[in-house]
């Protein structure tokens, strides 16, 4: 491993969660079957304590091909404000468009119904290589749009509806936040991005795809490979909903939080498209969390800087919504 210089960077509970994968080497994703994988990330994450809501309710939401699988979560509302409506999250999982499911982000959508005080609708979108792209986005999109014209009766209110993800949830929440503005609305009040992937062209010569293809859990290779289930062709990679950074205009988005991590192949992308949010005048909350690495939202490990991105962004998203 050449990261040694590196590793000591990283929090110490990150570094020894990093030691502990290299001891406990298991061969790359694709040299597992999908389904084997699938299964053990739902056991896996189905494991780990459950943050109490007021309820859930998994609903199925209609689409031109069936329907969508989606999972409501009623948070926990104090005494005397049960009959308000409520905020609303769109909550777009991450798994690089191939792993993920309400299973797996279940105590996400969990912290975050707690943490905002938000009615959240977790949402099951259709994986590649069996959907390939555009079928995630356009899940999300009809999905977003589905909830904001029945928010009523999920007792939210239809003007305080944002959506989030996280890795390749964030790149399907920006797609969902454009494509919404392009098509004049619903109106979100926010769209909240964990470490994003914004750019799926494989030839953008992003510094930190180098620096940190490998060694930090997610590799640049994985991201290839998942770049190969999702995408049907080269030409895919250059459309706008598979890389929102090369939108020209970005003016009018709803307000954003964005966050990514030091250790990440992803970093430079997430900032990149932070700055350009910025620079169009979309109101920005950017953080960049040093010495830790991608996943820390979601991982059983419940790292320091992991309780830290929840800080923050419940912060933002209480404050947005």
């Amino acid at each position: 491993m050449s990261h040694d210089g590196k590793r000591m960077t990283l929090e110490p509970d990150v570094r020894a969660y990093l030691e502990q994968l290299d001891l406990d080497a298991k061969p790359p994703v694709w040299e597992v079957p999908l389904e084997t994988v699938r299964s053990n990330d739902r056991v896996l994450h189905g494991a780990s304590p459950k943050t109490p809501v007021a309820q859930t309710k998994d609903i199925s939401i209609p689409a031109s091909h069936g329907t969508i699988p989606a999972r409501v979560y009623e948070p926990q509302l104090p005494e005397g404000r049960e009959e308000e409506m409520r905020g609303g999250v769109v909550f777009l999982h991450g798994g690089g468009f191939v792993f993920g499911d309400l299973e797996t982000h279940d105590e996400a959508a969990r912290r975050l119904a707690a943490g905002s005080l938000a009615t959240v609708v977790s949402i099951d979108y259709r994986l590649a290589p069996e959907h390939r792209f555009p079928a995630s986005v356009e899940d999300s999109v009809t999905a977003t749009q589905w909830v904001a014209e029945n928010a009523p009766s999920l007792g939210i209110d239809p003007e305080r509806i944002v959506v989030a993800g996280d890795s390749a949830g964030g790149n399907l929440a920006a797609v969902v936040a454009r494509r919404l503005r392009d098509a004049s609305g619903p109106r979100l009040r926010g769209q909240a991005l964990v470490y994003p992937v914004t750019d799926m062209r494989p030839s953008s010569e992003w510094a930190s795809r180098a620096a940190c293809a490998e060694g930090f859990g997610l590799s640049q290779a994985t991201m290839n490979w998942f770049g190969e289930q999702y995408l049907n062709d080269l030409e895919d990679t250059e459309h706008p909903d598979a890389s929102p950074i090369i939108v020209e205009d970005l003016r009018d988005l709803p307000p954003a939080f964005l966050l990514t991590v030091e250790f990440d192949p992803l970093r430079d992308e997430g900032n990149a498209y932070a700055r350009r949010l910025i620079d169009a005048g979309v109101p920005t909350e950017h953080h960049e969390l040093p010495g830790t690495i991608h996943g820390i939202m979601t991982n059983t490990a419940r790292f320091s800087s992991g309780d830290e991105l929840w800080r923050r962004m419940l912060a933002w998203m209480r404050a947005t919504l």
